[in-house]
């Protein structure tokens, strides 16, 4: 019986373009990932929706929500996770229930020559939570949790020799966090 040798697809690749002569970086390898410009199918946004309802879902049901096959939801996720639209699964937690019963949103606009050092102190305090760098007046939008107003003002005297704020406390979270706007691909009719 003769033995065959299995050849990786990029050396099988790499011997079929060099016996037709092809120069090597006119060949792009495809991508399995069918996600382009965020638009996704209709089962991909479901999955999304799933799990944003309830990442710790166990696989199988997970495929049974979904409609799907487990090896086909496992695939699905796999895709989603290499093309960077699933970057991790989370824990949603009650602040308050950890003894930080007050969020702040702290608009920051770090004074000359400053930028790299505020926003390294931003990242540093673990009692900001969130920060982004936005466009207009203010360079910053962090939301920080603490236990109470004192802390707020020592987070805030930390960060005044650096830069100028404006605080806002939370009275409420009308609209909590949520998946964005999923676009799906229309099917052809």
């Amino acid at each position: 019986m003769r033995k065959t040798r299995k050849i990786e697809p990029s050396a099988f690749i790499a011997k079929v373009i060099a016996a037709h002569c092809l120069p090597t970086e006119a060949f792009t390898p495809m991508k399995r990932i069918r996600h382009v410009n965020g638009v996704l199918d209709a089962l991909d946004a479901t999955l999304l929706r799933a799990l944003a309802e309830d990442a710790r879902l166990p696989l199988r049901d997970l495929a049974r929500k979904i409609g799907l096959s487990a090896p086909s939801t496992t695939e699905r996720l796999r895709r989603l996770e290499d093309a960077g639209v699933i970057q991790g699964y989370t824990v949603q937690v009650d602040a308050a229930a950890l003894g930080l019963p007050i969020g702040a949103h702290l608009r920051l606009r770090p004074l000359p020559g400053e930028f790299d050092r505020v926003a390294a102190m931003l990242a540093a305090e673990p009692q900001v939570t969130h920060c982004d760098r936005v466009t207009g007046d203010d360079c910053f939008v962090a939301k920080a949790l603490v236990r109470d107003m004192a802390a707020l003002e020592i987070l805030i005297n930390g960060l005044l020799p650096f830069a100028t704020t404006n605080t806002s406390i939370v009275v409420s979270t009308p609209v909590a966090p949520r998946l964005p706007c999923i676009e799906e691909a229309s099917r052809p009719s």
